[in-house]
C-alpha cells in the first residue's frame, strides 16, 4: 500500500509539474505576439508553391527533384537575424509538409534532406542551434498527411492522382509519425510548439481516427512546455493548447477556413506575405508592410498572435521582398512593439477604424484607418486617469461618458498606427 501510495503521489506531482510548465509555455506565447512562418522544402525548387505534387504528378518522378536540391545561399544565422530584426519572437518551420520529405536527418526515411540530396547538411539542426543562441523560439509544423506513402491508407480528399497503386497499414504510418515526432523532441532542444496540418485531408470522413490523443500525449510527456496546435479548422480538441485561424482574425471567416467558435485558448492566426505558402515565382503580389502591421496589430487587439509566411527560394534565401517587409515591420515594432508585445486584447471590440491592447492599467489605442480629429471609443467599466500620444507623449483632451470615451486627436491621423495611451482605473 506504501508503495502505490508513494506512486499515486509521483503521479500527481509529474501532473502538476507538466500543468505548470504548459501553462507558463501558454503565457509566453501570447506574450511574444508574433512570429515567422517558413514553408521550405523539396517544392521550393519547382518555384510552384508547397501544393505542386497534388496537381497530377507522380510521386516517383516528383522524388527527383532532391537528387538537384543544393540550396548553397542556405545560412541559418542569416534568417534568424532577419527575422528577429524584424521584431518577431519565434520562427515556425516546415520539417515535412505534405510530400513527404523530411528537412531533417531522419532515421526513419531515407527521403530527407541529408540522404537524398546532394546538400547533405541538416538544416533543422542548424536552425535550431542558431535560434537558441538568438533567443528565438522554434516551433514545428508537421503533416499529418502523405502524398507519397503507401501507408497513409486510406487515402484523403487530396493527393489521389500521385500514382500510389498498393496501399499498406495504417498502423505503420503511424508509428512512423511518431517515430518522427519522437526525434523532432528529442534531438533539436526545446521547442515552443508542434503545429499540425493535414486533418482535413479526411474531413469528409466520419470513420477515420486519426489517433490524435496517443500523439498528444506522447509530445506532452517528451517536453510538458511544449504547446500542440492542429491547423483543422475545427474547435480544439482535447489535448491541444492553442487554437490556429488560417488566413482569418478570430471571428472573421473571409477566405472560408475560420468559422469555427473562439476558444479559450491562445490564438494564433496565420497569413502569407504574397499569395503563396511555398515560394512561387510568379507571386510576386506582396502585401506592403503597413498592410502587415495593421495585421499584426488587430491579431493583437483579438488577442491574437500572427504568424506571418515567408517561402525562402530554392537557393535558400529568403526572398529580397520579404527581407524588406521584415526590415520595415522591425522599425515600426522597435517603436510601438511596448503596445503589442505582453498584451491582450482590450474591453473594446475591435472596430472598423482600429482596436485596443491591453497591459495592467494600461489601454493602448490603436487607430488605424479613421478620417476625423476626435474619437469614440465605446469604452466602459474603467475611469480613465490620462491619455496621451504614445509616440510623442503629448498629452490629448479626453472625456468620458456613461456610453464611452471622447478623445481628441487635434488632426487626422496620417501616420500607420496612432496609439493613444491610456492609464485607467
Amino acid at each position: 500500500m506504501r508503495k502505490l501510495g508513494s506512486l499515486a503521489c509521483c503521479l500527481l506531482l509529474s501532473v502538476a509539474v507538466w500543468g505548470q510548465d504548459n501553462m507558463a509555455s501558454r503565457e509566453k506565447f501570447q506574450d511574444n505576439k508574433f512570429g515567422i512562418f517558413l514553408h521550405w522544402g523539396l517544392y521550393s525548387m519547382t518555384a510552384q508553391g508547397e501544393w505542386y505534387l497534388n496537381s497530377g504528378i507522380r510521386h516517383d518522378e516528383y522524388k527527383k527533384l532532391a537528387g538537384g536540391f543544393y540550396p548553397a545561399g542556405f545560412d541559418a544565422a542569416e534568417w534568424v537575424s532577419a527575422i528577429k530584426a524584424s521584431g518577431a519572437r519565434y520562427i515556425c518551420f516546415t520539417t515535412r509538409h505534405h510530400d513527404g520529405f523530411s528537412m531533417w536527418n531522419t532515421a526513419f526515411s531515407d527521403y530527407n534532406i541529408v540522404q537524398a540530396t546532394p546538400f547533405k547538411r541538416d538544416v533543422l539542426k542548424e536552425l535550431a542551434e542558431e535560434c537558441h543562441k538568438q533567443g528565438i523560439a522554434l516551433h514545428l509544423y508537421y503533416s499529418h498527411l502523405d502524398w507519397g506513402r503507401e501507408d497513409y491508407y486510406p487515402l484523403g480528399r487530396t493527393g489521389r492522382n500521385t500514382g500510389r497503386t498498393g496501399h499498406g497499414q495504417w498502423a505503420t504510418y503511424y508509428d512512423f509519425m511518431n517515430n518522427q515526432i519522437r526525434e523532432l523532441l528529442t534531438g533539436y532542444g526545446p521547442i515552443g510548439a508542434m503545429w499540425f496540418d493535414g486533418w482535413w485531408d479526411h474531413d469528409q470522413d466520419s470513420v477515420f481516427d486519426w489517433q490524435l490523443p496517443g500523439q498528444y500525449e506522447l509530445i506532452h510527456e517528451l517536453q510538458p512546455a511544449c504547446l500542440i496546435g492542429n491547423n483543422h479548422h475545427q474547435v480544439p480538441f482535447e489535448g491541444e493548447d492553442i487554437q490556429i485561424f488560417e488566413r482569418d482574425l478570430p471571428g472573421e471567416n473571409t477566405a472560408g477556413l475560420s468559422g469555427q467558435a473562439i476558444a479559450r485558448l491562445p490564438l494564433e492566426t496565420c497569413q502569407t506575405m504574397n499569395g503563396m505558402w511555398g515560394y512561387k515565382i510568379a507571386d510576386q503580389d506582396y502585401k506592403d508592410s503597413k498592410t502587415l502591421i495593421h495585421y499584426l496589430v488587430r491579431a493583437a487587439g483579438r488577442n491574437a498572435n500572427l504568424l506571418l509566411n515567408i517561402g525562402p527560394q530554392p537557393d535558400g534565401r529568403l526572398p529580397q521582398a520579404a527581407l524588406q517587409r521584415l526590415s520595415e515591420i522591425g522599425a515600426w515594432m522597435r517603436k510601438f512593439g511596448q503596445t503589442i508585445y505582453g498584451t491582450r486584447g482590450g474591453e473594446m471590440e475591435p472596430r472598423p477604424w482600429g482596436v485596443m491592447t491591453s497591459k495592467g492599467d494600461i489601454r493602448y489605442v490603436h487607430v488605424l484607418d479613421y478620417q476625423d480629429k476626435e474619437l469614440f471609443v465605446p469604452f466602459t467599466g474603467f475611469k480613465v486617469k490620462s491619455a496621451r500620444l504614445f509616440e510623442s507623449g503629448k498629452k490629448v483632451r479626453f472625456r468620458q461618458s456613461p456610453e464611452g470615451l471622447w478623445i481628441t486627436l487635434g488632426q487626422v491621423p496620417q501616420v500607420v498606427d496612432l496609439v493613444v495611451e491610456l492609464i485607467v482605473q
